[in-house]
């Protein structure tokens, strides 16, 4: 059931684990800045509570929040954070949601399985993190956006544009762009870039530098690859490797 446990525990350092189309953070708070992730974020304090901040809120300190996609906020946190980057295109993002036992502003609250989760970071277990995150056998989406989400992450640095993209899938640009949105909870473009992060997070565990891999992903520099990561996660890709994060490529079935 996923990846088999680290010999460091999250207390001691940072680990990443990638599957494709999903991640799972585990590690310090990093001090992250106002950011706006490109797919769904459970965020769950390990040791505490945390604040999360955004416009339509204001400031709420929980203990797990779910933040929607392309919505600008801030994590305050001092200790160990559990984040679980959710693919829109796996069936298990329509299912996060309602496990919230609150929601305000398209935000969640209140996850139902917190004790659960905290236990399953403390025991690196990626996949039972996902398990217990969106629960088994959610409704799937539309195989249209599945698809086009799988054809995106099978070759990112590819330059596809929503036109060739909705041929491949035999629809219209304007009936994919309104599904995208409808059944991904994020925009075409933004959930490419998405794509394109997984990639370079998998280039480096393989040993690639950060030039190397974002090249290889497909962003047009390194400066744009720097901006970019800062503005989808609040702090740089260099800050989150000092840390002496561990990227780990998950296998195993995260779709039970």
């Amino acid at each position: 059931m996923g990846a088999p446990p680290l010999p460091k525990t999250c207390r001691i350092s940072a680990t990443v684990w990638l599957w494709a189309g999903h991640a799972v953070y585990c590690g310090p708070s990093l001090r992250l800045d106002r950011h706006c992730g490109s797919v769904l974020c459970l965020a769950v304090g390990l040791d505490a509570p945390f604040t999360v901040r955004a416009d339509a809120i204001g400031a709420r300190t929980v203990r797990s929040a779910l933040i929607p996609a392309r919505t600008p906020h801030q994590i305050v946190a001092d200790t160990r954070m559990l984040f679980c980057y959710i693919d829109p295109g796996s069936p298990k993002s329509a299912a996060c949601l309602p496990r919230m036992t609150e929601t305000s502003e398209g935000f969640g609250f209140a996850h139902a399985e917190e004790p659960a989760l905290i236990r399953a970071a403390d025991n690196n277990d990626p996949a039972e993190i996902l398990h217990l995150a969106c629960g088994p056998s959610p409704r799937p989406v539309d195989p249209r956006v599945a698809a086009a989400t799988a054809i995106l992450c099978a070759d990112p640095a590819r330059p596809v544009t929503a036109d060739q993209l909705a041929a491949a899938v035999h629809l219209s640009k304007s009936r994919l762009l309104h599904l995208f949105s409808t059944h991904a909870g994020t925009t075409f473009r933004r959930y490419r870039v998405w794509a394109r992060m997984l990639a370079v997070g998998r280039a480096i565990s393989e040993g690639a530098d950060l030039t190397t891999a974002a090249t290889r992903a497909g962003f047009a520099s390194p400066s744009h690859f720097s901006d970019t990561f800062h503005a989808m996660f609040g702090l740089t890709a260099t800050a989150l490797l000092n840390a002496g994060t561990h990227i780990v490529i998950a296998e195993g079935d995260v779709m039970r």
